[in-house]
């Protein structure tokens, strides 16, 4: 399962169907070339970049409670900064104290619902204020919906939409209750987006979107490497300021490791997703772990952690390999130890009892050591000990 991000416009679309709300929005494209609608002039309007960004209304890409004399310039001024995809709905006045925040991650052992009466653009700052509920069935909804105050027949409908659409993940924020009447102000949702030949066309490719950012130096230099090398690297900053970096080998292996940090309902932390593989050599682990780790020392988490993983190796020779993330990892220990890392590693292949050795004692040598294990482990299972060690 890939997980991907389809617009805020489809996403309300297929939410304010199956909860019978007025559609009250329009997606404007500069590559369909779609005009703006006519809008109410008795009504004032909320102006969004529809295209992934994150922390949107902070970078300036919100604009609310506009005239319609105002739509046009603000679409104007978004496109030029390069931008192609908007929204535009209804704008709705409220008081702070009516905002709440909902979410709802697929993870392993069910829906991993989060919820607060106090939602809106600070929600991280007071996670304390957060509730966590894992919900199997729709009958486990009750204590949720009273928490919230509002009507369980709008969860329970939620719930159907999750499971019909193949949703990964929903978020709404805020989540604004007026008179008993429910207001989805902010919304965001990740589909499985091999789904899509499932649900009849509710989504497609063309509502998969990606957050359009420049590469940091560190994925330019990955690039450049792989494009260089007979062996293959690839590294994707997923969240800069994550707490959980992994270094994976395997392309199965990979994919298996960073979906079992979200099913475990830490998909938010994951930092990177990436890989090596094609029997890399020492100076190319060196330089492919060295980049990583500048990503690392640079997130602003309080609490890192680094998982090594991979399957059983055919062709590379675990012992070269681990000399260079070993030599990558020397050169900045101290910044390591003092951000409090500690490093997980599962891995097999050739020559791996010299390669875990020398990695083991290299780690409990520099108070590094989180876990160091071989084939014998389940693959997963460093997943599951790595996030202990964060939840402590």
């Amino acid at each position: 399962m890939a997980r991907v991000k389809i617009s805020e416009y489809k996403a309300k679309q297929l939410v304010y169907n199956i909860l019978n709300f007025p559609p009250d929005c329009f997606s404007i494209s500069s590559k369909t070339n779609n005009k703006i609608p006519i809008l109410d002039p008795n009504k004032r309007y909320v102006i969004k970049v529809d295209q992934g960004v994150k922390g949107r209304f902070k970078k300036g890409l919100v604009a609310i409670d506009k005239k319609t004399s105002e739509v046009e310039k603000i679409i104007d001024s978004y496109t030029k900064l390069g931008f192609s995809s908007l929204f535009i709905e209804e704008y709705i006045a409220h008081e702070k104290d009516q905002e709440k925040y909902l979410s709802i991650d697929l993870v392993r052992e069910g829906k991993l619902f989060l919820y607060s009466n106090a939602g809106g653009i600070d929600i991280e700052k007071h996670k304390e204020n957060i509730k966590k509920k894992i919900v199997k069935t729709v009958k486990d909804i009750d204590e949720i919906a009273r928490y919230l105050e509002i009507d369980k027949n709008f969860l329970e409908k939620i719930f159907s939409l999750f499971d019909q659409n193949y949703f990964s993940f929903l978020e709404i924020n805020p989540l604004v209750v007026i008179k008993d009447r429910i207001y989805i102000l902010d919304l965001a949702v990740e589909v499985d987006s091999t789904a899509q030949f499932f649900v009849k066309r509710a989504f497609d490719e063309s509502d998969f979107i990606l957050e359009a950012r420049t590469k940091t130096k560190e994925e330019e230099s990955i690039l450049n490497l792989s494009q260089k090398s007979q062996a293959a690297f690839r590294l994707d900053i997923l969240n800069p300021n994550g707490s959980i970096f992994m270094l994976l080998s395997g392309g199965g292996a990979s994919i298996v490791l960073a979906d079992e940090v979200a099913n475990q309902g830490f998909g938010k932390e994951l930092a990177n997703y990436g890989e090596y593989s094609g029997n890399p050599n020492k100076e190319e682990t060196y330089i492919y772990t060295k980049n990583l780790l500048s990503l690392l020392l640079k997130s602003n988490a309080m609490k890192k952690v680094l998982i090594i993983g991979g399957g059983v190796a055919n062709f590379t020779d675990i012992r070269i390999t681990f000399k260079g993330v070993i030599q990558a990892l020397d050169e900045v220990k101290k910044n390591l130890v003092k951000q409090k890392v500690k490093v997980f590693v599962r891995r097999g292949g050739p020559h791996q009892e010299e390669g875990l050795l020398e990695m083991r004692n290299f780690l409990g040598k520099e108070d590094l050591l989180g876990k160091v294990e071989g084939p014998k482990m389940v693959l997963t299972d460093i997943v599951l000990i790595a996030l202990k060690y964060l939840e402590k």
